[in-house]
């Protein structure tokens, strides 16, 4: 599955041309904050601060959890309840400075987005 078909199933409310991107920074800000969290926990986490505004399917979260894994940034602890395994996803040192990077780029392209729209973010319109 490619990503513009992973990115349908991420969002209710917004198109996938605005999540694209954003995932990887959702998730490692997530758990910078929650410390070690499991999947269904990140997807109902995001859920619930959004208002459900996006919605992350399994199917968009695992590939992404995955890939930051590959990349050093989380560390996965694998906890056995009964016969199931629930895995727990876990910054590394690099992840927290691959996160503040990401949150940075992040908020500087949304104020540069700001700007360049004639957006007045005071009155919540334009």
């Amino acid at each position: 599955m490619d990503i513009h078909n992973i990115l349908m199933y991420i969002c209710v409310m917004y198109s996938s041309e605005l999540i694209k991107g954003t995932l990887k920074t959702i998730v490692l800000n997530l758990l910078k904050d929650h410390g070690k969290m499991y999947g269904y926990e990140i997807t109902q986490k995001v859920k619930d601060l959004t208002k459900d505004k996006i919605q992350i399917t399994e199917g968009a979260l695992y590939p992404t959890l995955h890939a930051l894994e590959e990349h050093g940034d989380l560390t996965v602890e694998k906890v056995y309840i009964g016969k199931r395994v629930r895995k727990y996803y876990r910054l590394t040192d690099q992840g927290m400075e691959t996160r503040t990077e990401r949150v940075n780029e992040l908020a500087d392209f949304m104020k540069t987005m700001r700007f360049l729209l004639d957006l007045d973010v005071a009155k919540g319109h334009v």
